[in-house]
């Protein structure tokens, strides 16, 4: 079959998303999950109509970099300060006891030592698309329950960055403690530099210029990007860079209309980034790895919602605050799925490990939405009495 053009891909995605999301909100079934299935069917694994599925991929991680940003956008520096406190102790604790999880879970079903290790490591995350997708816009973003779940996601990406700089490693077997060092060094420094050119050249560009709308977008996004790609540059990673560019603006009297207007734009790239997830998965694996898959999405979806709610609990928070967090961060992370393909590349794992944690973190994804858009506030909820935006 000829290779489908990048228009056509797009034709097929959102005209495809557009008839499945129907079907969906019918079946009052979640959006995402219209999103994944639909790459399932059309990529290489499905009917294969679309074949460029690392090129989408690629261009959908811009949608989680939009996520960081907005979330930037919608916190205030001092508020990020003191959870972040609170924070550090629960994801200390948390991460060890999901990388020892997976560790024991990959041992029980004969995998290698150091694959038990990755999937450990890819059990650690939760997914920053589905908690803040999912997390109310205009209601608890400003509450206890949204500071709490971005200083958790923002600590996670932390040593989401340290697992990826050892896996990085591993063909020299020794881990770059130098380069690591001074990659964690950078983000003051990075931060610092943020604050000063929003203080002093784009708060005073946007307050002459602020009347034209156009440059107003541009100035924003060229922002995002850009800070993005600096924090890249100095071994931080792309989000962190971006999350960074939106809290140091968080505080102009702008901000709203700026988060408001790449709204759409991050929803464009999100719905390639779901796509994505379901074109890259080989449907042939899944008879090797549907045991283990099954087991290990199960385990995660047990036991991270009880692990989140007894840590928040034992720093003085309310029971069902501590609920709501651990169900909303109740699955793995796309930087699991991240930490599967580096791990491949660099011949740590083989193709069943990097399979069993793409099952895992689809399967997780599906049902920890489900369970979030059932029970909980969202924006996306099909009963009303919980649809919050």
């Amino acid at each position: 079959m000829a290779e489908t053009s990048l228009f056509q891909s797009f034709f097929l995605i959102f005209s495809g998303a557009a008839l499945i999301a129907t079907l969906a909100l019918y079946g009052r079934q979640p959006l995402l999950v219209a999103y994944i299935a639909l790459g399932v069917l059309l990529g290489p694994s499905g009917v294969g109509v679309v074949s460029n599925v690392q090129l989408l991929a690629d261009m959908s991680t811009i949608g989680i970099i939009f996520l960081l940003f907005l979330l930037g956008l919608d916190m205030q520096p001092r508020a990020l300060v003191s959870v972040m406190r609170k924070a550090t102790f629960v994801g200390l604790i948390s991460c060890a006891l999901f990388l020892g999880m997976g560790f024991a879970i990959g041992q029980l079903f004969g995998f290698t030592r150091v694959e038990s290790w990755v999937i450990g490591m890819a059990m650690m995350f939760s997914s920053t698309i589905i908690g803040i997708k999912l997390l109310p816009t205009t209601v608890l973003h400003h509450k206890h329950l949204g500071e709490i779940m971005v200083g958790l996601l923002l600590f996670q990406d932390f040593v989401a960055i340290a697992c990826l700089m050892i896996l990085l490693s591993g063909s020299t077997g020794e881990v770059d403690i130098a380069r690591l060092g001074l990659s964690f060094a950078a983000l003051p420094l990075l931060v610092v530099a943020a604050w000063a050119v929003v203080k002093y050249v784009l708060l005073p560009l946007l307050t002459r210029f602020d009347r034209f709308h156009e440059y107003v977008f541009l100035i924003a996004l060229g922002w995002c990007m850009g800070m993005a790609e600096m924090a890249e540059v100095a071994g931080l990673s792309r989000e962190i860079g971006a999350f960074i560019a939106g809290i140091t603006l968080a505080t102009s009297p702008i901000s709203q209309y700026i988060a408001l207007s790449l709204k759409p734009l991050r929803d464009f790239f999100l719905i390639l980034f779901f796509f994505s997830l379901g074109a890259q998965f080989n449907l042939a694996m899944v008879p090797e790895i549907a045991l283990p898959a099954l087991v290990t999405a199960a385990a995660v979806l047990a036991v991270k919602p009880v692990v989140f709610r007894y840590l928040l609990g034992n720093q003085s928070e309310q029971n069902v605050l501590s609920w709501d967090v651990g169900f909303r961060l109740g699955q793995i992370s796309e930087f699991s799925l991240l930490i599967a393909f580096l791990a491949v590349g660099q011949q740590l794992i083989g193709s069943a490990a990097s399979h069993l944690i793409q099952a895992t973190a689809i399967i997780t994804f599906l049902v920890s939405s489900y369970i979030v858009v059932m029970n909980f506030p969202n924006p996306i909820a099909i009963k009303d009495h919980l649809r919050r935006d």
